[in-house]
């Protein structure tokens, strides 16, 4: 059934995704943008959406002049890798969207689908200002005020990404065939996903929510199966066929460095969701991709 959808951070590379596919599953999507963000990501579906300025948004009147919204899927996000303050990242990733929930709930959307992290809470400022936004989400769940979705994201990876994410970092220099690249040992492990496989999750989350018994429930959303950061690296630099030197333990562990990250995917499984594109078949869509913008 079709839904009005209010959509954050469509910009984004997530949600610039995410809001073509629901447009092509027939829903309407209100999407949410900065301002000055550039539309480069979603210039080809721009006149089919119901843009919206977060720029001193009115809250409620967003949600009175679009009509009934049926559901809010927040992917926006603050990561503070453009050197933002606790505030700033704090105002972007718990304040902003806990707007959107309390407005929203009391507007009577049911529906509210997170955007998360399984980076431990404490692990810097981005990960505590999103453990915030659940706690609030749980809040609201346990008092039956909205339906709750968690969706928690492990590294995803796809066309038109960051180029500040660590994925993006990697395929460019590679391309590039700069002279070196340092890293660490690479021994970390983590759950790559290729970004269409996310957007199923969402879209099949968003179909089957009304089927929940509980006003709060939790996904994790990434392949299953970790990897070395190593093995990945290797795989791009195979893929593009780089001269780069990769200079493996070049660069130290962060403090407080995660070494192994897996989603558990037994709760997307028992809605029939699959993981469809393997490391490699998702980064041979990208490295097309970027080689043809060289």
């Amino acid at each position: 059934m079709a839904k009005k959808v209010l959509l954050s951070g469509v910009t984004g590379c997530l949600g610039s995704h995410l809001a073509k596919a629901l447009l092509s599953t027939g829903h309407d999507v209100v999407a949410i943008k900065r301002r000055e963000s550039s539309l480069r990501r979603i210039e080809d579906i721009a006149a089919d959406l119901a843009l919206v300025d977060a720029d001193n948004l009115d809250f409620e009147k967003l949600f009175t002049q679009h009509g009934k919204i049926d559901a809010i899927i927040h992917t926006a996000t603050v990561y503070g890798r453009n050197n933002e303050t606790a505030s700033e990242v704090f105002a972007g990733n718990t304040e902003f969207p806990l707007h959107l929930l309390d407005v929203g709930s009391r507007a009577g959307v049911k529906v509210f689908i997170n955007t998360d992290t399984i980076l431990d809470q404490y692990l810097n400022i981005y990960s505590l200002s999103k453990n915030q936004l659940l706690q609030w989400g749980k809040f609201f769940s346990i008092h039956n005020k909205v339906k709750f979705t968690n969706l928690r994201l492990e590294h995803f990876y796809g066309p038109n990404d960051d180029e500040l994410k660590f994925t993006s970092y990697v395929i460019n220099n590679c391309l590039a065939n700069t002279p070196e690249l340092k890293l660490t040992l690479g021994e970390q492990k983590r759950d790559f996903i290729y970004i269409d496989d996310v957007v199923s999750a969402y879209l099949l989350v968003l179909e089957k929510i009304n089927d929940f018994d509980k006003s709060f429930i939790e996904f994790d959303v990434g392949s299953g199966q970790s990897i070395s950061i190593r093995s990945f690296v290797e795989t791009v630099h195979r893929l593009t066929a780089s001269q780069t030197h990769l200079a493996f333990g070049a660069m130290p562990y962060r403090a407080g460095e995660v070494m192994q990250s897996e989603a558990d995917t037994t709760g997307l499984k028992e809605l029939n969701w699959k993981c469809k594109y393997s490391v490699a078949a998702g980064l041979k869509i990208v490295i097309t991709q970027e080689r043809g913008k060289l």
